[in-house]
């Protein structure tokens, strides 16, 4: 009789900590979810005019002048798209925490959306890196100086992607504690 009801009780407290592991889940969620889509918004938005000599003759930057940006964008929107797609899984493991099949189908989607991000989160930082600091040998000039509310944008919409990226770390680890606690 009392190992049996040990039994129990270790099963109620994994189930416990598998409920807290979902929350916990669906909490970061929508942290990476609001970071991605700010990323996408605060880049996808960015764009600065300079005037030179006369008012006639300008300069612009836009993010679409880099398909690298472009890419950032489109990236961050897409994370973004599935993790409010993937809300709804996560409210199921709260409701059901011994859930199995849908949490590891998530690691797996979860794993790719990573490195979707971690793509376009690093291609957007290089450029970004030769826009403040520019490459003397290959003749790129830094714009940060002349540009420089569109750097900051820039160089502010990747905070947010660089924080999806490790909520998300902490999304799979999360997903593969609950996995190994069954």
């Amino acid at each position: 009789m009392k190992a049996g009801a040990i039994e129990l009780g270790e099963a109620k407290a994994k189930g416990g900590m598998n409920r807290g592991v979902s929350i916990l889940d669906f909490i970061l969620r929508l942290l990476a979810f609001f970071g991605t889509l700010g990323s996408a918004i605060s880049m996808g938005t960015t764009n600065e005019t300079l005037p030179f000599f006369t008012q006639f003759i300008r300069f612009r930057a836009e993010y679409n002048d880099l398909p690298t940006f472009t890419f950032f964008v489109v990236a961050n929107a897409i994370v973004s798209g599935y993790l409010i797609l993937s809300l709804p899984f996560s409210i199921f493991h709260i409701v059901r925490s011994s859930a199995q099949k849908t949490r590891i189908l998530l690691v797996l989607f979860d794993t790719t959306m990573l490195a979707l991000l971690t793509a376009g989160a690093s291609a957007a930082t290089a450029i970004v890196y030769l826009a403040h600091k520019g490459n003397v040998k290959a003749n790129w000039f830094a714009i940060c100086q002349q540009f420089n509310s569109f750097c900051e944008r820039i160089s502010g919409s990747l905070i947010g992607s660089f924080a999806g990226i490790a909520l998300f770390v902490l999304i799979i680890l999360l997903s593969s504690l609950a996995l190994s606690h069954r």
